[in-house]
């Protein structure tokens, strides 16, 4: 249930319309300095209210979450969430600026996409995430590819806020 209640909190945080919307090619690349660049219309998106704050890498007004943080106020437990093909490893495998983590998952199909629904839960003061409020860029592994999520510079202040909520 509580995955389910995740994937809804995260097709409102980054849908604001009922449609679908065609999405470009995910980043890939990376810039000569070694961080990647953000991508035209990908963003973090961030949302709080008086509880709860979510942290959702994907393309604005679309069904396209790449990657979800969500936490209660000054937990300091994060729980992510986002999609994968049928068949992958269930795990969330992340990377920032050379720090990596694995942490497990829960798969389910995917009620808007092919493949599965990913869950999972990690310390917000894992270090991968303290990188990542450093060097403010996430990257993720999935099938032996890596996607890299750079923020747009007006939302790249979200990131801390982000981790500055969840404590």
């Amino acid at each position: 249930m509580r995955s389910r209640t995740i994937f809804a909190l995260t097709v409102l945080a980054v849908t604001a319309s009922a449609c679908a919307t065609a999405a470009p090619e995910a980043p890939t690349g990376v810039t000569s300095s070694g961080s990647p660049a953000p991508v035209e219309g990908y963003d973090w998106f961030f949302h709080a209210d008086a509880a709860a704050a979510r942290l959702a890498y994907g393309l604005a007004e679309s069904d396209d979450l790449r990657l979800g943080l969500d936490c209660d106020r000054g937990s300091g437990r994060l729980t992510l969430s986002g999609t994968a093909s049928t068949g992958a490893r269930p795990e969330f495998h992340v990377e920032a600026g050379g720090e990596t983590a694995r942490f497990p998952a829960r798969a389910e199909p995917s009620q808007l996409h092919d493949g599965v629904f990913l869950s999972g839960e990690a310390a917000a003061d894992a270090p991968v995430f303290q990188r990542f409020r450093r060097v403010g860029w996430l990257a993720l592994w999935q099938d032996g590819k890596r996607e890299a999520y750079a923020p747009h510079p007006a939302s790249a202040p979200n990131i801390e806020r982000f981790f500055a909520f969840c404590g």
